[in-house]
């Protein structure tokens, strides 16, 4: 990673992702010193982050020290337009690639999150297919992944071939009559109607119920989204297979102080009780972990996954029943309502649910590919 001859340095951001870079540049860049945050707007944003003062860009006064932005990916070209108009000189931006290289390097570094930059997961090479049998190496007859779209999505500025392993799936679409995909999440099965409160997860209970308990297969299944990927190519499917990999996660986002700043800002904390309330009911032993996990930084957003398909079954026959007492639990009941709480709280399900895990299988991480 390279800047400018200066050794100092600044981020633009001031949550998970700008936190997640600034750890990463201490321990792997030493030369660099990061001095402080910065934002538009201190306003929702902490004061501190850290160990750093966060700052409003009207308030720094050296325009010559560079700025990495650390914000997602599709608000990146707005904040740059505007730290151009306000006079900074050396502006950087963290794309979701270089932001998976550099947290993979950190994890590495630190021990934690195996990282399937190691095995070249992610990476295109010469694999030669011809030392295996093609029909059981093909990439789509490997992985089966659904990407969620909602017809109100915005549109991609920039064109994208999607893998063929990768199959569209409209969800919410109880809720309209347009159709945007071939595949929709009211067929057979389904809680299409809930997309409201339950968002890409209505995608997974249709997996759940319509492919992953009906279909014998050794294939892997896994859920994106219509922006956001997992980075790994058809060669990386490949070698997930043969090495045996049980389950591919996007390297968690840090919080701080722990991820209880997450559920602050997007849940309710009469949700967050009821949820509390449906876990102790029905899985009192995870439960009882989860207190111990609370009190860490590392929270698997996105509730994206690539698994093998037995252990994303067990994964739902855990995961929806909490969700279904928690909708129960709620004031409102979640089906009077429509503000995608259960979606916020499936992500720290997922959490939950593959580190209380983490030592029986092999799980291992790639980054988060966005398209713009």
């Amino acid at each position: 990673m390279s800047f400018t001859t200066t050794s100092k340095l600044i981020i633009f951001g001031a949550r998970s992702i700008a936190l997640g870079a600034c750890l990463a540049i201490k321990k792997l860049y030493p030369q660099y010193e990061v001095i402080n945050f910065m934002v538009s707007s201190l306003k929702g944003n902490p004061n501190r982050l850290c160990g750093l003062p966060v700052i409003e860009t009207n308030d720094c006064a050296d325009k010559e020290i560079p700025v990495l932005i650390a914000i997602p990916e599709d608000v990146q070209s707005v904040v740059t337009d505007i730290l151009k108009n306000k006079g900074f000189q050396h502006i950087y931006c963290l794309t979701s690639d270089k932001e998976g290289e550099l947290m993979g390097r950190y994890y590495e570094s630190i021990g934690r999150f195996p990282s399937s930059y190691n095995a070249d997961l992610c990476k295109e090479d010469s694999h030669n297919t011809d030392s295996h049998n093609a029909d059981l190496y093909r990439a789509d007859s490997i992985a089966e992944i659904y990407m969620a779209k909602f017809y109100r999505d915005k549109p991609l500025k920039n064109a994208y071939s999607i893998p063929r392993w990768v199959r569209p799936i409209q969800v919410g679409a109880a809720l309209t009559d347009q159709r945007i995909t071939e595949i929709t999440d009211n067929l057979g099965e389904n809680i299409s109607a809930k997309n409201v409160n339950y968002c890409e997860l209505t995608a997974l209970y249709w997996m759940w119920k319509n492919k992953l308990c009906t279909e014998e297969s050794d294939k892997y299944f896994g859920l994106y989204h219509y922006r956001r990927f997992l980075d790994i190519t058809d060669d990386g499917l490949i070698k997930m297979k043969e090495e045996n990999v049980d389950v591919l996660l996007p390297y968690p986002l840090i919080h701080e102080p722990d991820i209880s700043e997450h559920h602050s800002r997007y849940i309710e904390e009469g949700d967050w009780e009821a949820m509390l309330s449906a876990l102790k009911e029905l899985q009192p032993e995870y439960a009882e972990r989860f207190q111990e996990i609370l009190k860490q930084p590392y929270l698997y957003n996105y509730n994206m996954i690539i698994a093998k398909r037995n252990i994303l079954r067990d994964y739902c026959e855990w995961l929806f029943p909490i969700l279904k007492r928690t909708e129960e639990l709620s004031t409102p009941k979640g089906w009077e309502r429509a503000d995608r709480y259960i979606g916020y709280l499936g992500e720290n399900l997922l959490t939950l649910y593959f580190m209380f895990h983490a030592d029986e299988w092999k799980i291992k991480h790639v980054g988060r590919k966005m398209l713009i």
